[in-house]
């Protein structure tokens, strides 16, 4: 069994067959309460599986792209949880599960043209008046979603500009799945790929900057 842990918009924890069927799926919608949810959301996935921590092989852990305090908990949930288990972290780009659950439905209702199917861009809300992007190009031969342009931050009156000049059609997203995060991770296992970043891509820095130093005081 794979678990699956995102927080870069709201919270959202799943657990998937390694075959890829989802035994459950829970989220939380609200975009700043990751830390009250995330313990509550593992535990409920878990017992609507009707898993044991025991039987969790991998935990995928999305990656973002996600603002900094949001994204944070659910990486340090995926490894925490795999660190007591004592079992390895399948780090997984966020945008990844939306470009996949994309792919996996277009193919199956034609919602795509045969014009617009070879490139897509996955958008995501950053706040601050600017979005998250990543571009896509159909899927590869393991299955996985292929990316063309990695994950970006622009602001928002400069975004479809930015995607027109590459030709890739905006797909917006508001929420992340954390079971197709999970089966990005099972087909990565798979294929004996890595696909996802070691660090959180949070592509802004924190608001909270070191001190240049001590304060000088007159006498």
């Amino acid at each position: 069994m794979i678990l699956g842990i995102d927080t870069s918009l709201g919270s959202t924890v799943a657990v998937v067959e390694p075959d890829g069927v989802v035994r459950s799926q829970v989220e939380s919608a609200d975009p700043r309460g990751h830390a009250e949810v995330i313990g509550i959301l593992i535990a409920q996935a878990l017992s609507e599986a009707s898993v044991r921590p025991a039987d969790i092989a991998h935990v995928a852990a999305g990656m973002g792209p996600g603002p900094f305090t949001g994204l944070r908990v659910g990486i340090a949930a995926a490894r925490t949880f795999a660190l007591g288990r004592g079992i390895p972290v399948v780090p997984v780009a966020s945008h990844d599960a939306v470009a996949l659950e994309l792919l996996l439905h277009d193919t199956l209702t034609g919602g795509f043209e045969e014009s617009e199917a070879e490139t897509f861009a996955v958008v995501t809300d950053a706040r601050r008046r600017e979005f998250a992007y990543t571009v896509y190009r159909g899927i590869d031969d393991d299955g996985l979603p292929r990316r063309t342009v990695e994950p970006a931050l622009v602001p928002r009156d400069e975004l479809d500009e930015r995607l027109a000049a590459s030709g890739a059609l905006r797909r917006d997203a508001d929420r992340i799945q954390a079971s197709l995060l999970a089966v990005c991770a099972t087909r990565a296992l798979a294929a004996g790929r890595e696909i996802g970043p070691a660090d959180a891509l949070y592509l802004r820095s924190p608001d909270v900057t070191l001190p240049a130093g001590p304060k000088k005081v007159g006498t």
